[in-house]
């Protein structure tokens, strides 16, 4: 099947040389092309016994890379399987409207930062409310950049414990429902994004570029005010392990993946998406190779950009005496932290040890290949 590499290997040269494109979309678009090849070097797998040699090319690591999430998800929900509470759990989505997002594109570390600071600051301010929870929150928020067809369509996912610490040091549980209507929620979040988005220094191009007029600028705030902005919630988990498997699958995602993609010809890509506003039903989309890689570098984030954060009690500042406190008002069990190797996660992905000789079952012995030495 056709990959997100090859469309590089194929058509992304041309598309440097007529299109300008920022560092960080220089370098995914090279580690992607060199992604499980030799050019990243390898690693030999030797058996004694059997004298059966596996050579295995190394991943970019890049987290836009297709290839290279399911380990790097596999660690990150390893290490937070130690942190769920013994509670249910709600996943809310806040978005913006189509009008902001050309100037969050243009913006996109500030814009970025602002959305995650609006959205935590609405749902704690809310929550430490009386008249919704009266407590501090646990919130993981992860940011995401795309629709389904590839669009820039930036949203914020968060997943919130059902519940919260007083300041008196108790644990309040929340209602089965989200504890806060979602129409409240939108609107603070509204006012929070746009009061933020005033103060802050930012650049307009193209279409955009008349925004430098500080009257326009607010004129158009102003009309923003005016729309209702979408924040929903959905069912909530059903179990810890749900949430473990959930966040998994949302924290590590990509714009797409390599097996959406159905064929490259003819300068042509096309592959399948979903249609949420259709029933969620399974459609195909046709584009060329150059929007096709206009489209999936739009969702390349800023150089060292961190796109998954933690607020509330989960929040770094004294997460470890907060959370030992969470969990002992919540009954869940105290353990230690154990933190799985690379060999234990892929035994569990895929059901066997990498260890062992796939031949006569003995144990290998792993050896670097340096590229140099490998070409």
């Amino acid at each position: 099947m056709p990959e997100v590499q090859d469309i590089f290997n194929l058509y992304g040269e041309s598309y440097r040389q007529s299109h300008g494109l920022s560092v960080a979309q220089q370098k995914t678009m090279f580690a992607i092309q060199q992604c499980r090849t030799a050019e990243l070097g390898a690693h030999m797998d030797a058996c004694e016994s059997c004298g059966c040699v596996d050579i295995s090319y190394n991943s970019c690591r890049n987290r836009h890379c297709p290839k290279c999430q399911t380990l790097a998800k596999e660690r990150w929900i390893d290490g937070q399987k130690h942190d769920l509470l013994n509670v249910g759990y709600f996943h809310v989505v806040f978005t913006v409207p189509d009008d902001l997002r050309p100037i969050i594109y243009q913006n996109q570390r500030v814009l970025y930062s602002l959305l995650f600071q609006a959205v935590a600051e609405t749902l704690q301010d809310l929550a430490s409310d009386k008249k919704f929870l009266g407590a501090t929150l646990g919130v993981t928020s992860v940011l995401h950049t795309w629709g389904q067809n590839l669009s820039f369509h930036p949203h914020i996912h968060c997943i919130i414990p059902a519940g919260g610490l007083t300041q008196a040091g108790a644990w309040v549980n929340s209602r089965k429902k989200f504890f806060i209507p979602v129409k409240v929620l939108s609107r603070k979040f509204r006012g929070k994004f746009l009061h933020l988005l005033k103060s802050q220094s930012l650049l307009f191009f193209g279409k955009q570029s008349y925004f430098s007029d500080q009257i326009q600028f607010l004129n158009f705030l102003g009309a923003c005010y005016h729309k209702e902005w979408i924040v929903y919630c959905k069912p909530p988990f059903k179990s810890a392990d749900c949430v473990v498997e959930y966040l998994g699958r949302y924290t590590h995602r990509i714009a797409i993946s390599n097996n959406r993609i159905l064929n490259v010809e003819n300068g042509q890509v096309t592959f399948k998406w979903r249609d949420y506003r259709d029933n969620n039903c399974w459609k195909v989309m046709s584009l060329s190779a150059f929007e096709f890689i206009r489209r999936f570098l739009m969702h390349v984030l800023p150089y060292r950009f961190v796109k998954i954060r933690h607020y509330g009690f989960l929040g770094n500042r004294n997460k470890t005496e907060k959370l030992s406190l969470c969990k002992l008002l919540t009954d869940t069990p105290l353990s230690d932290k154990i933190i799985a190797s690379a060999l234990d996660l892929l035994s569990n992905i895929f059901g066997r040890d990498f260890s062992l000789c796939v031949h006569c079952g003995q144990l290998r012995h792993p050896q670097i290949l340096s590229p140099p030495s490998f070409a």
